[in-house]
């Protein structure tokens, strides 16, 4: 798995969007289907949004520009549709810029290359259909996608569960109660393989067992 840089993006994306969400009080769930083009990827870092014009790209080229290392960038529309707003000319930039991943809520095109270019990406459809550039659009500007807000700077973590994102505020407090999940889970783990079961650690057993009493 890739990762999302050193440090707490680094680690957020080790931990995973499971273990992410979970620990963040069950927050964050971007809830769309995306389909994850490089197979095993999973990164995590801050959001750079992209807000398109209707059908239009405009806007990507403009992050492009504005993208930093480690960035996860956001290509979305107010009413997403299945144009493509990026390919393999903009993703190359993308990955010269430094870029962790791309999160596209909407179209790509050029699939087998940006899998050979290996800039993990997490993208609705993957279409050929042109976008247009004759709209401006806006950059660093929040976006809902997929039901959840993602503001600029927000934690984006994607992996083969999908999407989460974390407020920008709550970053050290999610990755702090993700650690203390992974080590509970690790610990329970070793109970399992030991012969334990979830039914009884849980206290299933014995409130069915009362009831039935």
């Amino acid at each position: 798995m890739s990762g999302g840089g050193a440090g707490r993006f680094g680690e957020l994306a080790r931990l995973g969007v499971a273990t992410v969400y979970e620990a963040s009080g069950r927050q964050g769930l971007v809830d769309e289907d995306f389909i994850r083009l490089i197979p095993g990827s999973g990164v995590a870092g801050p959001a750079r949004i992209a807000v398109c014009g209707p059908a239009d790209n405009r806007a990507v080229h403009e992050v492009a520009a504005r993208t930093r290392p480690g960035d996860i960038v956001v290509l979305t529309m107010d009413n997403p549709v299945p144009v493509a707003l990026i390919g393999d000319l903009l993703v190359t930039q993308l990955k010269a810029q430094g870029a962790a991943g791309v999160l596209v809520n909407a179209s790509v095109r050029d699939a087998d290359t940006l899998r050979e270019l290996g800039l993990p990406i997490w993208t609705r459809w993957i279409r050929v259909r042109g976008a247009t550039k004759a709209h401006r659009g806006a950059v660093d500007r929040p976006a809902i996608v997929g039901g959840c807000l993602i503001r600029p700077g927000d934690a984006v973590v994607m992996d083969g569960d999908g999407v989460v994102v974390v407020p920008a505020e709550r970053v050290d407090d999610v990755l702090a109660a993700s650690l203390a999940r992974e080590a509970n889970e690790a610990a329970a783990r070793q109970e399992y393989l030991a012969g334990g079961l979830s039914y009884d650690l849980h206290g299933f057993r014995a409130a069915d067992e009362g009831a039935q009493a």
